[in-house]
């Protein structure tokens, strides 16, 4: 019975250590993948980092080398900054662009051209001096605003209708009819 009772513990013991032995295994096995799951990872954040610091070694070599093309142009045109942008939107294509964009923009409008002259030199006798500047000025409104008028339909401010030119400058023009 003792005897049994010995072979049984015993055998029971062995099962348990090749229970033990098997979970000692499958963990170490586990810790084995996780480790080489890490390194993977390791190396795979160490050859993107490689590539980082190329790409940027790589722009670094591109930018000093438009660096030095530029300081070369530069000194080529005499120092002056304006002529090197203007020489670099000519090669790149700016200019072409901006004339494209301005053509789109006034596409399928309407302008009227309106052309206007305020009269001769000698207005009213001649008279020279600030008066002559002055009345200039003034016969100069009148046409004006009518050409505003005709292009967009805008009146002139209320003030405008009280303008005559044919005070200053009779037989030139006619007054503006509001709308």
């Amino acid at each position: 019975m003792v005897q049994g009772a010995n072979w049984e513990l015993c055998k029971n013991q062995r099962a348990a250590d090749a229970i033990l032995y098997e979970k000692q295994k499958s963990a170490e096995g586990e810790k084995d993948s996780a480790d080489a799951a890490l390194y993977a990872r390791q190396q795979a954040a160490e050859a993107d980092l490689y590539a980082k610091k190329k790409e940027a070694e790589g722009i670094m070599a591109i930018a000093e080398a438009q660096g030095a093309s530029l300081n070369t142009l530069l000194k080529q045109l005499g120092g002056s900054y304006e002529a090197l942008r203007d020489y670099i939107m000519l090669t790149n294509g700016s200019f072409l662009d901006i004339a494209k964009i301005n053509s789109q923009a006034v596409q399928g409008l309407n302008p009227k051209i309106s052309v206007w002259s305020t009269g001769s030199n000698n207005i009213h006798g001649g008279g020279n001096g600030a008066m002559k500047e002055i009345a200039g000025i003034y016969s100069m409104l009148q046409p004006l605003l009518q050409t505003v008028n005709e292009q967009t339909g805008m009146l002139p401010p209320c003030w405008g209708n009280s303008l005559n030119p044919a005070v200053l400058l009779p037989n030139e023009y006619e007054p503006l009819s509001p709308h």
